[in-house]
């Protein structure tokens, strides 16, 4: 696992690691929105460098953009002795660090995640990726940046749905591992949350995640709460061309996966109302399409699978969770009738 730095202003971030370092070249990949609100307040900080740009949004996380990437490197002669900056949210982190892993079999890259998404989970523990044929991260692999650096000012340049949801993150976080926090973020509007302490206890607990098991082969499973109806249904709105964001899928998968969670007995009935009452209370409700066969046709492709079955991780009260339980097309079916109900 590599280190992770957190310091509200990101010049003294950037001009701390190069100071070290000596790259033969150096690049920055962008999007139209990071070049115009942040890469102005870093660019003075970076030695001599590119700037790349590549399209914005989940919908370019493909082949497509690698290609622009990889075409960019290659037309600006980057070799195996630079370093690629990746200054964006979670959609420039899983591409250009797969670009960057996979170019010349692999350059060194450092991730500046300026989504809150981006910030408390994409960004750490190394998994890179693109979709595919509708696939959230189908294609990809594991490999860590160089390091991670993370300043909670760009958060300030945020759209407050970009910042919901990345909040359901955090709020995932919390399900599975502090009550106390959970507790205490509850209590709490959107807009009155303390950036810095979530960031920071969002990290800690991802990093501890990640070093204790780095391919996910047991304990990281945990950080799949929410995820497997929420891929599902990002991935299916995705297609319809009526994209939500990722946080507002997985706050569904989180409705969802409660609710089974309450149905194995796993979490209380107060309990779930709680999740759920808070969960409704930050992010607006979703219509599910009546037909559900495209949603678990998705489920069942879900990375977390064993064969046939689906493998989902769970609340184990609030504060703990459990991974690879077994569930049925009917206890996913009745999941999303309850979270239509709420």
């Amino acid at each position: 696992m590599s280190s992770v730095s957190i310091h509200s202003n990101a010049a003294s971030l950037l001009t701390g690691f190069f100071s070290s370092k000596s790259y033969s070249s150096v690049a920055v990949l962008a999007d139209p929105n990071t070049a115009q609100h942040c890469y102005p307040l870093v660019k003075d900080s970076l030695p001599p460098h590119a700037l790349i740009t590549m399209p914005a949004g989940e919908e370019n996380k493909n082949l497509s953009t690698c290609q622009i990437v990889w075409e960019n490197l290659t037309t600006l002669k980057v070799d195996r002795h630079s370093v690629l900056l990746i200054l964006g949210g979670g959609v420039l982190g899983d591409l250009g660090g797969f670009c960057a892993a996979t170019y010349k079999r692999g350059i060194d890259f450092v991730l500046m995640p300026t989504t809150l998404l981006a910030q408390v989970d994409a960004s750490v523990g190394g998994k890179l990726g693109i979709d595919f044929q509708n696939y959230k991260n189908h294609i990809g692999v594991f490999c860590n940046p160089v390091t991670t650096l993370i300043c909670p000012d760009f958060l300030k340049s945020l759209p407050e749905r970009e910042l919901r949801s990345g909040f359901a993150e955090i709020i995932k976080h919390c399900l599975i591992s502090d009550k106390g926090m959970w507790d205490m973020l509850r209590k709490k509007s959107l807009t009155d949350q303390d950036w810095n302490i979530l960031i920071r206890h969002s990290v800690a607990f991802k990093k501890m995640v990640v070093e204790n098991d780095p391919k996910e082969s047991g304990l990281r499973k945990i950080l799949n709460f929410g995820h497997t109806v929420g891929h599902a249904v990002e991935s299916y709105f995705l297609d319809s061309g009526n994209r939500i964001f990722h946080g507002e899928a997985i706050t569904i998968g989180m409705h969802c996966e409660s609710y089974i969670a309450w149905k194995k007995n796993l979490l209380s009935k107060d309990e779930l109302d709680e999740i759920s009452a808070y969960l409704k209370l930050v992010y607006a409700q979703v219509d599910l399409p009546s037909v559900r066969k495209p949603i678990l046709d998705l489920m069942s492709q879900d990375k977390k699978n064993k064969g046939n079955k689906i493998l989902m991780a769970l609340t184990k009260g609030i504060g703990q969770a459990v991974w690879d339980v077994e569930i049925s097309a009917e206890e996913i079916e009745a999941s999303l009738d309850y979270y239509q109900s709420i």
